[in-house]
């Protein structure tokens, strides 16, 4: 067993939990996009990122592969973290600005501006699809091809895998194809038809230099009331 503190609060897990299992296990949420119950964990798309040890030496690390340590320490929401998690959107706002799920993070987290290249891709390579076909599909029909800029998903040489079940796994758990968003200027990358109009508040007077965790958020629900 180890101890570690998570938004000042101390919680005792078992060796091999990962800092996004106790978070989660406290009621702190995390953002994920390639992480499911059940698949490996790969942190492919960083939003699961907390910042651990104290500053000026903390550090951002993925929690869904990082493991709990002994006397860790760990914010879910800081300044840094909230600053990570809006670039990463960003970004993949670029990539599929056509995802539903994306276009909800983002409203969620009040992402409002898209400053990089659009792209329009169909695939963010999350790997999600990837590890669904081998791990609980056990038919390896898809991977991961090529490197960098020419990384893509599919079978080799694009020949129908003989080993596919067209069991449809893969496009269940895919990012970019369980909703296409359908917003009616497409040549913006945000269309904020979803987005919550109630900013998220700041508790500075329990956590400095922290934004509210709580999903949802007990005062806006008020306010909503």
């Amino acid at each position: 067993m180890v101890t570690l503190t998570i938004n000042g609060v101390e919680v005792t897990v078992e060796d091999g939990t990962t800092v996004l299992e106790a978070a989660r296990f406290l009621g702190f949420p995390i953002p994920t996009l390639c992480h499911m119950e059940g698949l490996s964990p790969y942190g492919a798309c960083r939003l699961c990122v907390v910042e651990i040890g104290q500053e000026p030496k903390s550090r951002l690390v993925t929690s869904c592969t990082y493991r709990a340590e002994e006397g860790l320490i760990v914010r879910t929401a800081s300044s840094q973290v909230m600053k990570a998690r809006m670039m990463i959107l960003e970004l993949l706002l670029a990539s599929c600005p056509q995802s539903k799920v994306i276009q909800d993070l983002a409203s969620k987290f009040q992402v409002r501006q898209q400053r990089f290249r659009q792209e329009h891709e169909d695939c963010i390579l999350c790997g999600l699809c990837v590890r669904m076909c081998e791990e609980q599909m056990m038919a390896k029909a898809i991977g991961f091809r090529g490197r960098g800029e020419k990384r893509s998903i599919g079978t080799p040489f694009d020949i129908r895998s003989e080993q596919c079940r067209l069991c449809g796994g893969c496009m269940y758990v895919c990012p970019a194809c369980q909703l296409r968003c359908t917003y009616a200027e497409p040549d913006k990358a945000i269309c904020g038809g979803c987005a919550n109009i109630h900013p998220p508040c700041y508790i500075k007077e329990q956590f400095d230099d922290m934004m509210c965790y709580m999903d949802p958020c007990v005062a806006c629900e008020i306010i909503k009331k």
